[in-house]
């Protein structure tokens, strides 16, 4: 792997997410509403459902949280109003960024989202324009201390499972899986209780882009910017952090 996704940036994150819990949830309620209409409540034979779920456990969302989210899901009709959209562009100083939305109202979206970057002085481009400097892998973070299974025991075990790869430091093992294999991967590893920081399949930089001290408290702005906005699920840039 590059080695680019580091424990404190996924501390950084997982604090932001803390202090702003309810709209975290909110966004994650409304991925399982989504999945939920797409292929059904029961996750046994709703693959991106039980994906989702997994997303929402690793962000510390509440087991009751999400079976009441899946029940209201299956049996409203209000998810036949959105949609997903995936939006590609340039943040600060060129930095590759995409955004992932779920919306009831395009127009509203597309119009929030191209102020932010327009705000940040990048831009909107079209589909395809950073996209393919991207890879869409599965991605599994495990705190190390939460289990006391050697290194090499818990590198066998997601390589035996089908992992592409494994990556360790001092607080955490990353462990990087096709987008096929994901499901497959983690279910394997949540049968030895493993406690995940990040489980989900996301686009990972194939290059990255540093930033002066300046860019880079302009580039985290505009970051926070796009997160506030509730039709955003999930952002992926190019940015060396």
């Amino acid at each position: 792997m590059s080695g680019h996704s580091k424990w404190h940036n996924i501390a950084a994150k997982k604090g932001k997410a803390d202090a702003a819990r309810g709209k975290v949830f909110t966004k994650l309620g409304r991925e399982l509403l989504i999945a939920v209409k797409q292929g059904g409540p029961d996750p046994l034979g709703n693959s991106k459902l039980k994906d989702v779920i997994a997303k929402c456990k690793a962000a510390n969302m509440p087991n009751d949280t999400i079976n009441n989210a899946i029940k209201k899901a299956s049996g409203s009709a209000d998810s036949a109003n959105y949609e997903e959209i995936t939006y590609e562009g340039y943040g600060v100083s060129g930095v590759a960024v995409i955004v992932n939305a779920s919306t009831d109202n395009r127009n509203r979206t597309a119009a929030d989202i191209r102020h932010v970057f327009d705000k940040a002085g990048g831009n909107l481009g079209t589909t395809g324009c950073v996209s393919y400097m991207f890879e869409k892998k599965g991605v599994i973070v495990i705190e190390r201390a939460s289990t006391e299974m050697t290194e090499d025991d818990v590198m066998l075990l997601a390589i035996d499972a089908g992992a592409e790869d494994f990556e360790a430091d001092d607080e955490v093992y990353e462990i990087t899986t096709s987008p096929e294999n994901f499901s497959s991967v983690r279910e394997e590893l949540e049968k030895n209780n493993f406690n995940f920081l990040e489980a989900e399949v996301k686009m990972v930089p194939n290059t990255y882009v540093k930033l002066n001290e300046k860019d880079s408290e302009r580039m985290e702005n505009f970051l926070e910017k796009l997160e506030d906005l509730d039709d955003v699920s999930d952002i992926y840039h190019n940015w060396e952090e």
